[in-house]
């Protein structure tokens, strides 16, 4: 209620001051005085309307949303005092503020409309608010008092068992600051549907349980809370019935479910005299429909739902869970391993290393604290030493595996979900894993044809809430081109250990997965048996410390197809093993040290002859024109915070002949690249390049022009580049090109005219980029992406370029993307 009058109160303060500078503009920019003036006489009628229903509506509950409304008239304000700026010799901006000014006028005149509409109906309001309120009264007394049946028992139950609300088993505790976050979220106005998304053993139904004892919650909705499991296979036939005798209601026989549906939104319409609750707990992927089918219109109902799965159609109203807290996991812990009434007579170094085996998943603190509640302390030990020595809880705790397992159940075998799942656990725990990385392995090793079909892979563990998606910058244009670099996976510590623990089952030589994590020179005892068998697996991941000696030995691994090397050294050993994985397609080899390592044995990668990808972070990469360095079925080179400044540079070979079949090369944050190499424009075949975040790139090399197969050109955030050499005119087969937060480019190159083929120019942070005359030759040319401030010059063009779409970039705030060093 506090919250309709603040925003009708806004509403009303905001259109009269709009109407004032619509009229103050309309004397003072000559320009857009029809405009102006238009607006003001489609205005100036309803402004007294306006604060009738807003005195009005201070006695009644809000009806219509007004935040809407209330951001039309604030931009409109905004949109007037702009063109009041606009000069006479800026008369090229006229058509991109008039276009502007009439989508202002047909927002007004729906607005117009809904006021009209509510002034009309402002008898009937008065009624039905008087109605509500003795309604409300009545319902209260009832409520209250119920009908005795003589012996002091009331008859009428307000909740009947079905849908009754279950109290939280036990004490709960850890959960307060999100108690706090989904109260505000639930409580708050113009929200119909709330989804609560977590792993498994995360704790959402114990967080909404709790959520419903509190005052608050319980003095707004009364008994009109609902609460239905809903599980692996829901039936909504059985949900209506429950839904229908949580109030004592006849349940009829239904000809179908959308019968059904009609039915109860009937009897929740004669209860929203009060505001009504649902809880639907556990939806699973595929029953999203059920959400949609009882979301009805009515007023203050809410929908509650909580799932170990995420919804992409409910994003903007997703409250995701985090594991606990440190602090509140340890009191959770205890609550659960010592009797209450006990003094604890375990270390406290022991304590915390046990707790900390159990990630701050309250599923896993409570399970395991009850195990060892009132066991020796030789039980605590062992648990401590096992979590010390990297065993993961899993091996000791069937009922938490159980639980974490039932979610892989869901995974779709034929489709290669959980293979995707499974190579999770190739990287290192708490790392920011590339989603480029993921896609370069399961596009080789799952034979997949482009990029985006693995991402859509990716985007389904998402969405299943196995890995968290973090995306550092938004940017829809780039992913509709299947550029993904801004993309980065997370995953629970708890989840990653599940995908490796699947997946040592096998004998070691029958795995088709095999993870090692060394340290020092303590290898598996496999590794150094005598007899050793040759491994199986097609994936083999190898994580190394600062302290690992780099003293081998040997293994034979004749299948791999993927090799992921993470390590965390200034100077670094390829294994010499690798020269024999004669299978080997994908090469991922990621430092996670400050500097980029040196490589003492970097020609080991000139024996991968079927090698197709290789990607290198934080690694001095030599001469790619060397003789020796010969790959013939290489595609993709992706290079990312390395040392390249030698990389390029023309050799004793052409990098064509080094590389005859490379299509793609990916340069990311390389701060020591100032120049392109000329031998980089060797390579004539090559179709993608991306040179991103190279922010002391000055220049592009004029031979560029010979790359004439390249069909993608991107230069995002290269902000020293001052300018695109003339000879970029014959890349004649170039479809996209992007120099978006190129902020020091002050002009296109005359010569970009000749691009022909060009359909797509990106160009945001690009403000003081001037177009040449030649741009109007770009017949091919449909999107283009940049700022407001450059828009009104391609708005200007379009008579030119009549297939032209303009899409005014709206910059993505956040600080994400620092993450990326940390």
């Amino acid at each position: 209620m506090a919250a309709g009058l603040i925003g009708g109160a806004a509403l009303g303060a905001g259109f009269g001051e709009l109407l004032r500078v619509i009229v103050e503009a309309s004397k003072t920019a000559a320009m857009f005085r029809d405009n102006l003036e238009e607006l003001a006489s489609m205005l100036s009628p309803i402004e007294p309307v306006i604060k009738e229903i807003q005195s009005f509506n201070k006695a009644f509950d809000k009806e219509y949303e007004t935040e809407q409304l209330v951001e039309i008239v604030k931009r409109g304000k905004k949109l007037v005092t702009k063109c009041c700026k606009i000069r006479r010799w800026d008369i090229i901006k006229k058509p991109y503020y008039s276009h502007k000014l009439l989508g202002l006028k047909k927002s007004l005149e729906r607005f117009c409309q809904i006021v009209m509409q509510t002034h009309q109906a402002r008898d009937i309001k008065e009624v039905l608010f008087e109605t509500k309120e003795i309604s409300v009264g009545i319902r209260k007394l009832s409520l209250k008092e119920g009908s005795s049946n003589g012996n002091g028992i009331c008859n009428q139950v307000a909740v009947m068992g079905p849908c009754r609300v279950p109290e939280p088993r036990g004490k709960v505790l850890g959960f307060d600051e999100p108690l706090k976050e989904l109260k505000v979220k639930l409580l708050k106005d113009g929200v119909s549907v709330i989804i609560v998304s977590a792993p498994g053993g995360s704790g959402k139904t114990t967080l909404v349980k709790q959520l419903c004892q509190d005052e608050d919650v319980k003095g707004k909705y009364e008994d009109n809370i609902f609460y239905v499991s809903v599980s692996k296979t829901p039936n909504m036939e059985l949900i209506l019935q429950k839904l229908l005798q949580a109030k004592d209601y006849a349940v009829p026989e239904f000809q179908n479910e959308e019968d059904g549906l009609n039915y109860l939104e009937q009897k929740f319409r004669q209860l929203a005299i009060i505001p009504i609750l649902l809880i639907l707990d556990d939806v699973w992927p595929g029953y999203e429909f059920l959400v949609h089918n009882l979301k009805f219109e009515l007023p203050d109902y809410k929908i509650l739902v909580t799932s170990r799965f995420a919804f992409p159609r409910f994003d903007d109203c997703t409250y995701c869970l985090n594991p606990l807290n440190d602090d509140n996991a340890m009191t959770l812990f205890r609550h659960n391993a010592f009797l209450q009434n006990g003094k604890p007579c375990i270390p406290e170094d022991i304590v915390n290393k046990v707790m900390k085996s159990c990630k701050g998943l309250p599923l896993a603190l409570e399970v395991v604290g009850r195990s060892l509640c009132g066991q020796p302390v030789a039980m605590w030990l062992k648990q401590a030493k096992q979590h010390s020595n990297g065993l993961s809880i899993l091996h000791s705790n069937t009922d938490l595996l159980a639980y974490l397992q039932s979610t892989l159940d869901t995974l779709d075998d034929e489709a290669g979900i959980k293979d995707c799942y499974l190579d999770l656990g190739s990287f290192p725990e708490d790392h920011q894993t590339p989603a480029t990385a993921l896609i370069d392995m399961w596009v080789e090793q799952y034979k997949l044809d482009e990029d985006c079909d693995a991402f859509i892979k990716l985007h389904e563990l998402s969405i299943r809430n196995l890995v968290n998606l973090v995306v550092m910058r938004k940017d829809d244009a780039s992913e509709a081109d299947s550029f993904y670099n801004d993309h980065f996976v997370m995953q629970h510590d708890l989840l990653r250990e599940l995908a490796i623990y699947q997946s040592s089952f096998d004998p070691i030589e029958k795995r088709r997965r095999v993870i090692v994590e060394l340290s020092r020179n303590n290898f598996p005892n496999w590794w150094s048996e005598e007899k050793q068998q040759p491994l199986g697996a097609h994936l083999l991941s190898i994580s190394t410390d600062e302290t690992f000696s780099y003293n081998w030995g040997y293994i034979q691994a004749p299948e791999v197809e993927v090799l992921v090397l993470n390590f965390r050294a200034k100077n670094y050993v390829l294994p010499v093993f690798m020269e024999k994985m004669d299978k080997l397609k994908v090469l991922i080899a990621m430092n996670d040290s400050i500097y980029p390592a040196e490589v003492s044995n970097f020609q080991l990668l000139y024996s991968l002859s079927n090698l197709k990808r290789f990607r290198l972070e934080k690694v001095s990469v030599p001469s790619f024109s060397t003789s020796s360095f010969q790959l013939k079925n290489l595609r993709k080179i992706s290079l990312v915070m390395c040392n390249i400044s030698q990389a390029f540079e023309k050799g004793t070979n052409k990098m064509s002949d080094n590389f005859p079949n490379l299509l793609e090369i990916d340069i990311d944050y390389c701060d020591d690249l100032m120049e392109l190499g000329e031998g980089l424009c060797d390579v004539v075949q090559l179709m993608k390049l991306s040179i991103t975040n190279c922010h002391k790139l000055r220049a592009l090399p004029e031979g560029i022009g010979k790359l004439v197969n390249l069909e993608v050109l991107r230069l995002t955030s290269c902000t020293d580049l001052m300018s695109l050499p003339e000879t970029i005119g014959s890349l004649s087969q170039l479809t996209i090109l992007d120099i978006s937060d190129c902020l020091s480019i002050k002009n296109l190159p005359t010569r970009i005219g000749e691009l022909h083929n060009l359909a797509k120019l990106c160009m945001r942070g690009c403000s003081s980029c001037n177009l040449p005359s030649t741009i109007t030759k770009l017949q091919h040319l449909k999107d283009v992406i940049c700022d407001e401030e450059t828009a009104y010059q391609w708005e200007f063009l379009k008579s030119y370029l009549t297939n032209l779409k303009v899409t005014v970039h709206e910059q993505d705030i956040n600080l994400n993307w620092l993450q990326i060093f940390v």
